[in-house]
């Protein structure tokens, strides 16, 4: 007599989650925190660090956005197969903690800056109320592509820069290292008010860069700084610019190895996350001619 037991279905690395708000904080002036949860959040399983989830966001002149039905394929090719005048609007966001609940549910918070333009993600923040819902492309495993800060073994510190676009990733990478090693972090802000309380067992130094108070950018302030001796790790993620330019000065003018800098563009000024996304998709289609500054990074594109 022969037994057989039935392979485990393969869990998708990501799909669709249909969640609701449970609560709202203000953080600062300019930074909002939305918790999310409920029982659609049932085996959403992210790998912390800077591990990040797209929102399905409604399209003006909709109340609720249109959610890709059940089928076959990625839950990306269910979006992209919708007519693009019904189609949601993506935005990709950093979870900035995530906690397991006794009833088997997941609450997860995401922290949104509160843009004047009024972009689609913060129309949608600002509005948010206990209750309302929203439906996410998150992670069913934890260990998946979309976590992207990975040290390698051999690294004797981290070098950590964000603008306040990537500040809850930062912090929830400052939350994953090991007691004792040396980082250097420096995260960009608007307002002093938007400062926050970081928890970490690292030895670092950290220094908040507001620029209400005419500080430098990030990219002027690590120039300007002595780095420590041995091997780094680098972490650097925001506006697109200075990504690129932060990761130039190191790997061009300090020396550092390429494969040890991790960059993550979050967002590209004067552009939607669909125009930087057609632009590099564009740029790649022409060939070795791309301009650098249009080829893909490291990273989600986050445009709010």
């Amino acid at each position: 007599m022969t037994s057989t037991t039935a392979a485990a279905p393969e869990v998708a690395p990501f799909q669709l989650f249909d969640l609701t708000v449970v609560r709202t904080r203000r953080l600062g002036p300019s930074i909002l925190r939305i918790t999310l949860g409920g029982p659609g959040s049932e085996g959403f399983r992210g790998g912390g660090r800077d591990q990040s989830l797209s929102l399905l966001l409604p399209r003006p002149g909709q109340r609720q956005a249109v959610v890709p039905a059940a089928g076959g394929g990625t839950w990306h090719e269910r979006w992209r197969a919708l007519p693009e005048g019904e189609r949601p609007v993506l935005r990709s966001y950093a979870v900035r903690a995530e906690r397991p609940r006794p009833d088997g549910s997941t609450e997860i918070d995401v922290d949104f800056v509160l843009h004047g333009d009024g972009g689609p993600a913060s129309r949608w923040a600002r509005a948010a109320a206990p209750g309302d819902r929203l439906t996410v492309a998150g992670p069913a495993v934890a260990d998946n592509t979309a976590v992207r800060f990975r040290p390698p073994a051999d690294t004797d510190w981290v070098l950590i820069r964000a603008d306040e676009t990537a500040l809850p990733a930062a912090a929830a990478v400052l939350e994953s290292l090991p007691a004792g090693l040396p980082a250097r972090v420096w995260l960009e802000v608007p307002r002093t008010e938007d400062r926050q309380a970081l928890n970490t067992a690292a030895k670092t130094r950290i220094r908040w860069l507001a620029r209400n108070e005419g500080a430098a950018c990030g990219v002027e302030a690590v120039r300007a700084t002595e780095l420590p001796a041995g091997t780094p790790y680098v972490w650097i993620a925001g506006e697109a610019s200075g990504v690129r330019a932060l990761r130039h000065h190191l790997v061009r003018e300090r020396g550092f190895a390429p494969e040890r800098v991790t960059s993550t563009t979050y967002w590209t000024r004067g552009l939607s996350e669909e125009q930087a996304r057609k632009a590099r998709s564009e740029a790649s289609a022409a060939g070795s001619g791309t301009p650098e500054h249009l080829k893909p990074e490291q990273g989600q594109q986050v445009t709010r």
